[in-house]
């Protein structure tokens, strides 16, 4: 008599929350920075810069300002604390030859975005700043239409300085804001009452700066729903251009600082995926037009444009309706990207600024662009800006197979069967949850991820 055999047990259909727990990459580029290795040497940025040159394209511009006044608890920036101008005027004398040696290879290319990141990039001394802007537009061709955009800390923006910025040309300003909330702004260490960041916004529209972004972040120590709701309802008084609205990154193992902030204040995942919900549901209740997983914009703003259009582009700095193909950065530990490649330079300022007096481009490590590399980070950034693909068209355009992707469709059942994700033969179609999942949907797709590399949690 035959022994009668049960038939194997199908694994649970995943829920929500396990795929919210799972550490993956926030993609902002692809392949991501913990696979950038030495073999990209200055020589060859070089050679990758002029190549650039020859292309007679527009060119996005990004400088890193890595000082802050006072480092906040949660920060995950390269940057450190300084109370003296010194070493800020130093770092800006530095920066001038790294601009001269990025320009003597790529040339008098058109600039379309000049962006300046940080730390605080506000805490150039304004005498610094002009020099530092005449040198790009003298070295470089600013065009007329260019946006030029700044970071900037609330606490350190005054109506003279406002504008001071929109006489050097500024047109966009985002101002850090992260809460409104009093207790979290002590467990952060960031005191910035909302007078001040009100203060802020009218001292750059008065200088004649109308696009303001806010930058927002959920997940933060001790932060609750009532506190998210506050924030968000407090920011739309303010009207701003774009609101960003970013999870806190608890990565204490990459960024010292962040061991000051209490775990057991932070959320758990299904409370963090609350907050996000939250302040989405309040920003598109106000008329806020959805920009991909944590981006919000007025419905005239250039990126709701972008992404009624089909533009919407993803990069370090988020998404923006930038669709130059280089983006250099100038700076410590920028990252540049170009079409053959990234390439980031010394992240500490002795080893960056020693290779620039040595007459070398700073560069130390990067990633050439080989194999599958471009058109899987056409994929990734498909499903992050519009949370669909069409397999069938990326293949054709790089001369495979939808076959090629095989192994990620069979990765990607699961969440197929649980109903998160549609595919209608070779087009995924991220369908519930896609704030919650899209960076998951999109790591099937990453060939490097299980390569190594700690990353934080989808939300």
């Amino acid at each position: 008599m035959n022994a009668h055999v049960s038939p194997p047990l199908k694994a649970p259909l995943p829920s929500l929350a396990e795929v919210a727990r799972r550490m993956v990459p926030r993609y902002t580029s692809y392949p991501t920075a913990p696979h950038f290795s030495p073999a990209v040497t200055p020589q060859a940025y070089a050679g990758w810069l002029e190549q650039v040159g020859t292309r007679d394209e527009a060119v996005s511009l990004y400088l890193h300002i890595p000082f802050c006044r006072s480092i906040c608890a949660y920060c995950g920036c390269t940057t450190k604390a300084s109370l003296r101008d010194e070493p800020i005027r130093a770092y800006a004398a530095a920066l001038h030859r790294e601009i001269a040696l990025v320009a003597a290879h790529v040339g008098r290319v058109p600039v379309s975005h000049l962006h300046w990141g940080g730390g605080t990039p506000n805490i150039l001394p304004p005498d610094c700043m002009a020099e530092l802007i005449d040198d790009l537009a003298t070295r470089f061709n600013f065009q007329a239409a260019m946006e030029h955009a700044i970071e900037l800390d609330p606490r350190h923006v005054t109506p003279d300085g406002a504008r001071h910025l929109a006489a050097l040309g500024v047109n966009r300003a985002s101002l850090g804001i992260q809460t409104l909330d009093a207790d979290v702004q002590a467990a952060i260490g960031r005191i910035q009452p909302f007078d001040v960041v009100a203060t802020s916004f009218a001292a750059l529209r008065d200088a004649g700066i109308d696009a303001v972004n806010a930058d927002l972040m959920y997940g933060l120590p001790l932060q609750t729903l009532a506190m998210i709701e506050d924030t968000a309802r407090r920011i739309l008084t303010l009207r701003p251009s774009r609101i960003a609205i970013f999870g806190y990154a608890h990565v204490p193992w990459m960024k010292s600082n962040q061991r000051l902030i209490d775990t057991t204040a932070l959320a758990n995942s299904e409370t963090r995926m609350e907050q996000a919900a939250l302040a989405r549901a309040i920003f598109e209740a106000a008329g806020y037009v959805e920009i991909g997983i944590d981006h919000f914009a007025a419905p005239d703003d250039p990126l709701a444009l972008a992404r009624k259009d089909g533009q919407l582009r993803r990069n370090f700095q988020g998404y923006t309706d930038d669709a130059a193909t280089t983006l250099i950065g100038i700076g410590a530990s920028s990252i540049s990207r170009t079409p053959q490649g990234f390439a980031q330079n010394a992240p500490d300022n002795l080893g960056w600024q020693r290779a620039i007096e040595a007459g070398m481009l700073p560069t130390v490590r990067g990633k050439a662009f080989e194999g599958e590399d471009v058109m899987r980070a056409e994929i990734i950034e498909a499903l992050l800006c519009g949370f669909d693909v069409d397999l069938a068209a990326v293949s054709r355009r790089h001369g495979v197979t939808p076959a090629t992707f095989a192994d990620a469709l069979e990765r990607l059942q699961p969440l197929i069967e649980a109903g998160f994700v549609a595919r209608d033969g070779d087009h995924i179609v991220i369908l519930r949850h896609r704030h919650e999942i899209a960076r998951v949907v999109a790591s099937e797709f990453d060939t490097y991820l299980s390569r190594g590399g700690r990353h934080s949690v989808a939300v």
